[in-house]
């Protein structure tokens, strides 16, 4: 009864601070803001407090900010309602779909055992099959949520193999390398987190600029590659193992009974497969075709459903979580809504100050200026997707105050927001990690700070090399 009170009042403060926030925002802002501006970064605010703090589902914050965005008439109400027409929402619906369907197959649980029955028999190659069957993950299933939730049982299942003692160092090192692998999934593969999706579908809004897949990848794929080992060889001298659990022969074991009861190859897993691969191809080809990711998404779709063709029925597909479809909706509406109500425009005025339009001037100091912003920005605002929609358009407006190309310091700031290390509420694999009660906060906080510096230093380096023999900066 007590902790039932307990999480009422928490819930009751939590929507009292966010009523608050809105009106200390939408009455006390300076006039050089409209009243649609004050309005909506009032909104905003609201909603950041209650995706932070989570007194009522995402999905139920998500609505009540579009009634708001209505009610209040902080823009045309095309715009407010642009987010669901976005070909963004529609690639994320067919993802989750998608990762349904490859779900209904033993695929990816096949790979999965494989790569640990392999690697797995040390704590080092364990770590890394954790970390790397992730990013593999990433090309065929566009959901950092979803990666790290089929991730989970492997690793819970693991650690019961080997027994982890709560606390331990080795239960440590695997919980956060799902978490973290999960974090670093998103980088290279532009489908493979929403924030990618958020901030290529802002620019090309606002600043005409269009990144494809191939593009996001030829992009990242230095910095990816380079934050794999990086992640793998900080959590293995973060948490130092005892002799005793620094092989673990019983798992080769283990995986091996697991496969033999998946029985051998099944036409259902080899026609997934095939139809993943059109796909990819279909995604990495976007500058031939010309598709929006999103068609090759649908067309997946479509394939894995139909009947001899498919893998999983149309009735087990459609079961999505709509609480990540109205959560990406309404962010995309409110980025939108943000720009159109002149809000994002006024505070990039209040940041142009001369001095630091001056700054950002040179390529390499704006790419790092906006990184280190947008660090700190993500861990004020947990939730990727708002922390998104907030800062690319502002970074945008500032870029065109400084008269410089917006390409590099929004391309920087989206992709920045997607490494949270620290805190749980920063990244869904987090989360989830966390509610499995196998980890706590006070867990993430030092290998995430030294995380989060050697990321920074990671895409400094890269963008000193590789995005400036490219063009990119």
């Amino acid at each position: 009864m007590t902790i039932s009170l307990n999480k009422e009042w928490k819930m009751y403060i939590a929507i009292a601070f966010a009523v608050v926030g809105f009106l200390i925002m939408s009455i006390g802002l300076p006039d050089t803001f409209s009243t649609s501006a004050k309005m909506m970064t009032g909104i905003i605010t609201f909603g950041i407090i209650l995706w932070t703090f989570e007194p009522i589902p995402i999905g139920l914050t998500a609505l009540i900010i579009l009634l708001l965005m209505l009610i209040f008439n902080v823009a045309d109400m095309a715009i407010i309602f642009s987010g669901f027409s976005s070909p963004a929402t529609y690639l994320i619906v067919a993802g989750m779909m998608l990762a349904t369907a490859v779900n209904e197959t033993s695929l990816i649980k096949r790979i999965s055992y494989k790569i640990v029955k392999k690697w797995g028999s040390d704590a080092k190659g364990l770590l890394g099959s954790i970390i790397v069957i992730q990013q593999i993950q990433a090309f065929f299933i566009p959901s950092t949520a979803v990666r790290s939730a089929l991730m989970l049982p492997v690793s819970t299942m693991i650690i019961e193999t080997v027994d982890a003692k709560q606390g331990s160092n080795l239960r440590r090192m695997l919980m956060l390398g799902v978490a973290y692998g999960g974090v670093i999934s998103g980088t290279a593969v532009m489908t493979a987190a929403i924030g990618n999706i958020l901030t290529v579908e802002l620019l090309n809004r606002f600043s005409g600029i269009k990144i494809t897949y191939f593009q996001w990848f030829f992009y990242t794929f230095p910095l990816w590659l380079i934050l794999i080992p990086t992640i793998w060889i900080l959590l293995l001298k973060m948490f130092p193992l005892p002799k005793e659990h620094q092989s673990f022969p019983i798992i080769e074991a283990e995986m091996a009974e697991r496969i033999e009861k998946l029985g051998p190859v099944n036409q259902k897993e080899i026609r997934c497969l095939v139809i993943l691969i059109v796909l990819v191809g279909l995604w990495l080809t976007e500058p031939l075709h010309g598709l929006h990711p999103s068609v090759p998404a649908l067309i997946g779709v479509v394939l894995m459903t139909l009947p001899k063709i498919g893998v999983a029925s149309w009735e087990t597909v459609v079961q999505i979580n709509y609480n990540t479809v109205l959560l990406l909706s309404v962010t995309l509406s409110m980025g939108y809504t943000f720009v159109d109500s002149g809000a994002a425009h006024t505070i990039s005025d209040y940041l142009s100050v001369n001095w630091f339009l001056e700054l950002i001037q040179n390529p390499l100091l704006a790419v790092i200026v906006v990184m280190l912003i947008a660090q700190v920005f993500h861990k004020m605002i947990s939730n990727v997707s708002t922390a998104v929609v907030t800062l690319v358009p502002i970074i945008i407006s500032v870029s065109v105050n400084a008269g410089i190309d917006p390409l590099a310091v929004g391309f920087v700031t989206g992709l920045t927001c997607l490494f949270g290390y620290v805190l749980v509420v920063e990244s869904m694999p987090n989360l989830l990690v966390h509610s499995t009660g196998m980890i706590s906060q006070k867990d993430f906080l030092k290998p995430g700070l030294y995380a989060t510096f050697l990321t920074i230093l990671a895409t400094i380096l890269v963008a000193t090399t590789w995005w400036k023999w490219i063009g990119l900066i």
